[in-house]
C-alpha cells in the first residue's frame, strides 16, 4: 500500500516570499506614511541664536532721546531804543533778579521826559490858579446875596412904611409906587443872584473836577516817560544763568530786539522728538524713566506739541532733575506707553523682519532640531516681544535671522 506523504505549509520558498512582502510593505509604509517629508535645512549652532521662553514682569516703553532745557528762560527784549552807554556783566554769569545788565541812553526820551514835567507842572499850576479863581467867585457871589439882603429888607422897610403913609395920603402914590418898584426889583435881583450862585457852583465844580482828570492824565503820562527812562537800564527778571549778551558799548539797540536771556536755575525740563507712529498714543501726564550716575529717575509729560517735523514731535517733560545734570545735556529716557503687567515674552532679533511675528522656530527638548509654530505677539519694548498665543514658558526658540530658512519647516541643529 502506498504511504499517503503530507504537504508542508511552511516551506522556505513561502517563507522568503512572506518576508519579501513584509518588507516590501514596511517599506513603502516608511516612505509613505511614517516618513518626514517637512522640508529641512542642516544649520551650525553656532551661527544660530536661542534663548529661553520666560514669563515676568513686562511693561512697553519706547526710547528716545531728550535734551535738558531750564524750566524757564525769559528773554530780555530791548522795551525801548537807544545806544549801549555801559555793559555791566557778560554772558555766562549767574545773576540775581534785579542787576544791571545794560545801560541804555536815548537823547529824545530824555528830553521828551523834561518836557512832560515841565507840562505837568504848568498844569498844576494852572489848575491851582484856576481852582483860587473859582472859589473867590463863590465867595464874591456870596457876598452878593448877602448884601442884597441887607438891602431888601432895608427896601421892604421903606416900602411898607410908603404903603401906609400912601394910604394915610401923606405921601404921593409916586413915591408909594417907586419904593415898590425898588422893593421888587431887589427880590428879582436875589433869585437871579441866587441862580447865578447855584450855576456858578456847579461849573465850579466840573471844572475841578476836569482839572483833576487833566492832572492825573498829565501825570500818567509822565509815569509812563518815567517808565521807559527806567527801561533804560536793562536789568535781570528773575534769580538764573545770563547766556551771551548780544550788545556792545556804543551800538544802537531798536526797540524790542533781544539783547540776552536768563535761564531760570530753579529747575529743568526735558525737550524730546517721538515718532509720530507714537503720535496717538502718547499724552499729556503720560511718564517715562531715564539712569543718571547709577540711579533712576521718573519724569512726566508736561506738554505735547502735535505739529509733525520730519516725521516726529516735540513733547516737553519734568521731573527728577539731579544736580550733575546740566543745560543740553542729553538722556536716554524709556517713556512707558502701558502700565506694568505679567506676560510670557521673547528676546527681540532678526526673526521678526521674516516672519512679522507670525510665526518662529520652536527648538526641540532634545536641542537637535526645532520646528515652526504659529504664534502671536502683542506688545513690544526695545528687548523683547510679548506673546499673546504659540509658546510656553521654558521652551526656547530661534530669535536669529531667518534669511534662508523661509520656506523651512524644520532645522536641523548641527553641534
Amino acid at each position: 500500500m502506498d504511504k499517503k506523504i503530507k504537504k508542508k505549509i511552511w516551506t522556505t520558498k513561502r517563507i522568503a516570499t512572506i518576508l519579501g512582502s513584509g518588507a516590501m510593505l514596511f517599506l513603502i509604509l516608511k516612505v509613505f506614511v511614517f516618513a518626514d517629508n517637512a522640508a529641512k535645512l542642516n544649520v551650525d549652532a553656532e551661527k544660530i541664536s536661542m534663548a529661553e521662553v520666560v514669563e515676568g514682569p513686562f511693561q512697553e516703553y519706547i526710547p528716545i532721546e531728550g535734551n535738558v532745557q531750564p524750566i524757564a528762560t525769559y528773554r530780555l527784549d530791548s522795551k525801548v531804543g537807544g545806544n549801549v552807554q555801559v555793559k555791566f556783566l557778560e554772558g555766562g554769569v549767574e545773576v540775581q533778579k534785579g542787576d544791571t545788565i545794560l545801560k541804555l541812553e536815548n537823547s529824545a526820551l530824555e528830553m521828551n521826559y523834561i518836557s512832560q514835567q515841565t507840562s505837568t507842572n504848568r498844569l498844576r499850576n494852572e489848575i491851582e490858579i484856576t481852582n483860587n479863581n473859582l472859589t473867590q467867585s463863590l465867595f464874591r457871589s456870596n457876598a452878593q446875596v448877602i448884601a442884597i439882603d441887607f438891602d431888601i429888607d432895608q427896601a421892604n422897610d421903606l416900602y411898607t412904611r410908603n404903603k401906609q403913609l400912601w394910604k394915610d395920603k401923606v405921601i404921593s402914590e409916586q413915591e408909594f409906587l417907586n419904593s415898590k418898584r425898588a422893593y421888587d426889583r431887589l427880590v428879582a435881583t436875589r433869585v437871579n443872584t441866587i441862580k447865578t450862585k447855584e450855576f456858578d457852583s456847579l461849573n465850579s465844580v466840573n471844572q475841578v473836577n476836569q482839572n483833576k482828570q487833566r492832572l492825573v492824565t498829565s501825570q500818567e503820562s509822565l509815569k509812563i516817560v518815567a517808565g521807559q527812562l527806567d527801561d533804560l537800564w536793562v536789568t535781570a527778571p528773575v534769580d538764573g544763568l545770563l547766556s551771551t549778551v548780544n550788545a556792545e558799548i556804543g551800538q544802537s539797540i531798536s526797540q524790542g530786539m533781544t539783547i540776552a536771556q536768563v535761564d531760570d536755575l530753579n529747575g529743568f525740563k526735558i525737550q524730546a522728538n517721538v515718532d509720530q507712529h507714537y503720535l496717538p498714543r502718547v499724552y499729556e501726564g503720560l511718564r517715562g524713566t531715564y539712569d543718571f550716575a547709577g540711579a533712576t529717575y521718573a519724569l512726566e509729560i508736561r506738554k505735547k506739541f502735535p505739529e509733525i517735523n520730519s516725521g516726529t514731535f516735540v513733547v516737553e517733560m519734568v521731573g527728577e532733575v539731579p544736580a550733575g545734570v546740566r543745560r543740553g545735556q542729553t538722556i536716554s529716557i524709556r517713556l512707558q506707553l502701558s502700565e506694568e503687567k505679567n506676560a510670557i515674552q521673547i528676546p527681540r532679533g532678526s526673526f521678526f523682519q521674516t516672519t512679522g511675528g507670525n510665526w518662529i522656530f520652536v527648538v526641540d527638548e532634545s536641542g537637535e532640531f526645532a520646528t515652526k509654530r504659529q504664534i502671536r505677539i502683542g506688545n513690544q519694548t526695545p528687548r523683547h516681544y510679548e506673546v499673546l498665543e504659540g509658546l510656553q514658558p521654558g521652551e526656547k526658540v530661534i530669535f536669529s535671522s531667518y534669511e534662508g530658512y523661509e520656506d523651512k519647516d524644520k532645522l536641523i541643529i548641527k553641534q
